[in-house]
C-alpha cells in the first residue's frame, strides 16, 4: 500500500472543505422580490377582470411565483400568453437578478368569480405567494378600461 505525500492529503481535505463552504454560501443567496406598476383595467365584464404588474428580483437567487389572491375574486389564476393562445399557469418562475413580467398581450392574472365588479379610481388589494419568499400584499389600481402604462391612459 502506497501512502499519499502530507500535502496531496492536506490540499484533498482543502479542497473538500472548499466545496462545503460554497454549498453552505449558495444557500444563503436569497430573492429580493419587489412589485411595480401594478394595475387593472375597469372590467367589462361581471364576473372577471385582467391585472398586470411586474416582479422584480434583485437578489442572486430564483424564486417562484406560486399562487395570487384577492379579497374582490374567487379566484386568481395566472396565465401566459403564446402565439395568441392563452394557457393557465400553476407558477411562474423569477429568475435572480430578472424580473417577470405581467402585461396586455403576455402573461396576466385574471381575476375570476368577481365578488363585485371593481371601477376606475378604485384599488384592489393583491397578495402575491412565493415558493421562497413571504408573502407580497399590493394595492392595484383600477385604471380606465383601454388603459395603456405605455402612454399613461
Amino acid at each position: 500500500m502506497r501512502r499519499r505525500p502530507a500535502a496531496l492529503t492536506a490540499a484533498a481535505a482543502l479542497v473538500g472543505a472548499l466545496a462545503l463552504a460554497g454549498c453552505s454560501d449558495s444557500g444563503s443567496a436569497k430573492a429580493e422580490l419587489s412589485v411595480s406598476g401594478p394595475y387593472m383595467p375597469q372590467p367589462v365584464s361581471a364576473d372577471m377582470a385582467a391585472g398586470f404588474l411586474t416582479v422584480a428580483n434583485k437578489g442572486g437567487a430564483e424564486d417562484t411565483l406560486t399562487s395570487v389572491s384577492s379579497d374582490v375574486a374567487g379566484q386568481v389564476t395566472m396565465h401566459s400568453t403564446m402565439g395568441g393562445a392563452m394557457q393557465e399557469q400553476s407558477s411562474f418562475a423569477i429568475p435572480a437578478h430578472g424580473q417577470l413580467v405581467f402585461k396586455s398581450g403576455g402573461n396576466h392574472l385574471m381575476f375570476e368569480k368577481l365578488k363585485h365588479q371593481p371601477k376606475q379610481g378604485q384599488t384592489v388589494t393583491v397578495k402575491l405567494t412565493f415558493a421562497k419568499s413571504g408573502p407580497l400584499t399590493v394595492e392595484m389600481p383600477v385604471k380606465s378600461a383601454t388603459y395603456n402604462p405605455s402612454t399613461g391612459h
